[in-house]
Order: C-alpha cells, then sequence, then structure tokens
C-alpha cells in the first residue's frame, strides 16, 4: 500500500509520526479553530521537508475542517473576514514563491523563526488595541497569507488582531474557520500554480487524514466542556514542544 500511493520513500517510522503529528494537530484545530499548523509543520517538515509538509497539512485541513463551515458562517463577522481575504490574494502567492524557489533547510528554519515569535506573542496576551480599519484588516491578512503560502502557519496573526476586544470567543473560532476555509481555496489554486500539489501528497494525505480527522472531531466535541483557558496552555505546550524537537539540529535523532 505504501509503494502504491508514492510512500515508499519513507520509513514506517516516519510515517507512524506524521500520523501521530496529525491526530494531534487536528485536536488543537478542532477545539481552538487554530494551532495545527504551528504543531503539525515544524514537526512534519523535520521528516519530509516544507515543500511536502505544507501542502499535506491545506488538503487535509480544507477536507476535514469542511463540516464546521456551515456553524461558523452563521456565526462570523463575515464582512471583516471578506475584507482580511483581500490582502490574503496578495500574500499567498509570495508566501508559495518563497516555499518553492528557496533552500529547503532554509525554509525550515524561516519556520521555526516565525513559530517562536508568534507563539511568544500569543502566550504573553498581548492583542491589537487600537481602532480597527479596513487597511489594517487587510494587510494582516496579506501577512496571514504570506505564512499559509510559506508553511501553512497564517493563524497567530488573525488570532492577535481579532481578539483585540471582547469579542465572544465562539465568534472569533467561527471567523478563523471561515476565513481559512476560503483562504485554503486561494491557497489551492497558488499551490497547484507552482506545482507543489503532487501525487506524493496525496497519498500522505490519504495516510495521515483519518487521524486528523479524528483529532479535529474530538476537539469540536471538546470545545465548550474543557475548560479554556486550561486547553490553550496545553495547545502553547504542545506548539512549543513541536518548534523545539523540529530544529533541524535534531534531525540526526529524529530520522
Amino acid at each position: 500500500m505504501i509503494a502504491t500511493l508514492g510512500l515508499a520513500d519513507y520509513s514506517s517510522a516516519s510515517l507512524a509520526f506524521i500520523v501521530i503529528s496529525a491526530f494531534v494537530a487536528g485536536l488543537a484545530r478542532g477545539f481552538s479553530g487554530f494551532g495545527s499548523a504551528l504543531i503539525f509543520i515544524p514537526l512534519a517538515s523535520s521528516m519530509i521537508g516544507a515543500r511536502l509538509a505544507s501542502p499535506l497539512l491545506l488538503v487535509i485541513d480544507f477536507v476535514a475542517a469542511a463540516p464546521l463551515i456551515p456553524n461558523a458562517w452563521h456565526h462570523a463577522e463575515r464582512r471583516d473576514v471578506g475584507t482580511m481575504l483581500l490582502g490574503t490574494l496578495i500574500g499567498v502567492p509570495v508566501g508559495t514563491w518563497a516555499l518553492t524557489q528557496l533552500d529547503p533547510l532554509a525554509v525550515r528554519w524561516m519556520i521555526v523563526a516565525l513559530i517562536v515569535p508568534m507563539l511568544a506573542l500569543l502566550m504573553s496576551g498581548w492583542r491589537y488595541r487600537g481602532t480597527p480599519t479596513a487597511a489594517l484588516t487587510a494587510f494582516v491578512g496579506a501577512l496571514a497569507g504570506f505564512f499559509n503560502g510559506v508553511a501553512q502557519v497564517g493563524g497567530p496573526p488573525i488570532v492577535l488582531y481579532w481578539l483585540r476586544d471582547l469579542t465572544a470567543a465562539r465568534v472569533v473560532r467561527a471567523n478563523i474557520i471561515v476565513f481559512f476555509a476560503a483562504s485554503s481555496v486561494l491557497t489551492i489554486i497558488s499551490y497547484l500554480t507552482g506545482g507543489v500539489l503532487t501525487v506524493a501528497v496525496i497519498g500522505l494525505a490519504l495516510l495521515t487524514g483519518p487521524a486528523f480527522g479524528i483529532g479535529l472531531w474530538l476537539g469540536s466535541r471538546m470545545f465548550g466542556l474543557a475548560g479554556e483557558e486550561t486547553f490553550r496552555r496545553a495547545c502553547y505546550a504542545l506548539i512549543a514542544l513541536a518548534a523545539l524537537v523540529s530544529l533541524p539540529l535534531f534531525d540526526g535523532w529524529l530520522r
């Protein structure tokens, strides 16, 4: 089966590691609406490289999160989401260019360099407190689009921006889900144009998709049942651990 899916180049241990990473990432995504890329991308990149890991997460997240969209659509601030997507039209192609043209090892270090400061901001509790404008909203969308294009890690700038006030957690979560559903379509087009979506990506998606979907379902069931602050701290810890373990310095130990 592994050979049929185009995965003969990877050991069983590597594939099992990616599947487990997908499950944990889905769990975080289902609960909070974000966090899957911050966990999955650094871990999967350490095994298969960012050029495979990024489109892989894009595919499995897009398919698995589809059932969450109808409910999120009713709670989201759709005008705000639409404005943010205008910036994404610029950011995604630039991020895709970086993913395809830069050295793979440099991309992995870039991913860690993006994740660590964004995680620090999330954990610090800092939030943007200024007055939102259409231009600023579009700029945040462009920034998130770039991060999505290069590594599917566009969640933190979106979360930091939308948590600027006392907006209900359900609305923020809905905004994030609707935004990433729409931006995923743009990213798929960009990845197809850049030749990033390959047979190997589809094979890996078929293998890891079920684990991600189960984690997503469990995480969504936990939303509102567990203490939000407790679970959020657990997500932060998982993201920090993923960033640490994925450092290229540990390649000899992981592989």
